[in-house]
């Protein structure tokens, strides 16, 4: 067995399911992140950077020839823009954090997307989920998968790239978004055998709600540097 084949096949057998080492190091990093995020850390961008690289891996295993499940294409792919997005959330609440007048211990103050940013949002994701289901059927997924699935796995896609763009912003709407994809990402992720990864999206559900509520409260109550305004006004970054 080789390095790869090794590091692929890791992990213990639970209920009649193989939780994989190399997943659940992944998902690890990408909740450890979520945390960050919510908790307005600018080192929770390096760290998504690291799951989103080790889960790119994970599911194009079958691709390597090293895994038996089936190769989500759409979650592998979206890894990629993941990491670019990224870096822009990363090198944006660097600098805002930086222009910060208060020098506070949050990198940003979150706020509302105005209607036009919100239109904008609809507008890509509509547009997005149209163009890379076809792309993704195209390609193929590698076994005769139904034509739910790709746009299933484009809808994951699209809301995955526009829920860290919003993060990245400052926006309230990314945690909502980020709902969104979980109501489709765990029932696929389930069926494609992902079980790890399925059941941190459905943990996860539950922490995003909460992490919508953090930042609700956080919009109304900081200035843009971080000093509060008596619960009630919101600002822009």
């Amino acid at each position: 067995m080789s390095i790869i084949e090794w590091i692929y096949s890791a992990g213990v057998d639970i209920a009649g399911h193989r939780l994989s080492l190399m997943e659940t190091i992944g998902i690890g990093f990408g909740l450890a992140s979520a945390v960050g995020g919510m908790l307005r850390k600018v080192w929770a961008w390096p760290v998504g950077i690291v799951g989103n690289a080790i889960l790119f891996f994970v599911y194009i295993g079958v691709t390597l020839g090293v895994d038996d499940k089936a190769p989500l294409f759409g979650q592998s792919g979206r890894q990629i823009f993941f990491i670019i997005t990224s870096l822009y959330g990363w090198r944006r609440w660097r600098q805002v954090k930086r222009r910060r007048t208060s020098g506070g211990e949050h990198a940003i103050t979150p706020r509302w997307a105005t209607v036009a940013e919100r239109v904008g949002l609809a507008v890509t994701m509509a547009l997005g989920v149209v163009v890379v289901q076809q792309v993704f059927a195209v390609l193929g997924a590698g076994w005769p998968a139904p034509r739910w699935y790709f746009w299933a796995d484009a809808w994951i896609f699209m809301g995955s790239l526009l829920a860290t763009y919003a993060m990245a912003r400052g926006w309230n709407e990314f945690w909502l978004i980020w709902i969104g994809v979980d109501l489709v990402g765990v029932p696929l992720l389930w069926h494609s055998g992902y079980l790890p990864t399925a059941v941190l999206y459905a943990v996860y559900a539950a922490f995003v709600l909460y992490g919508f509520v953090v930042w609700l409260r956080a919009s109304r109550t900081e200035r843009p540097d971080g000093e509060p305004v008596d619960g009630r006004a919101t600002v822009a970054n």
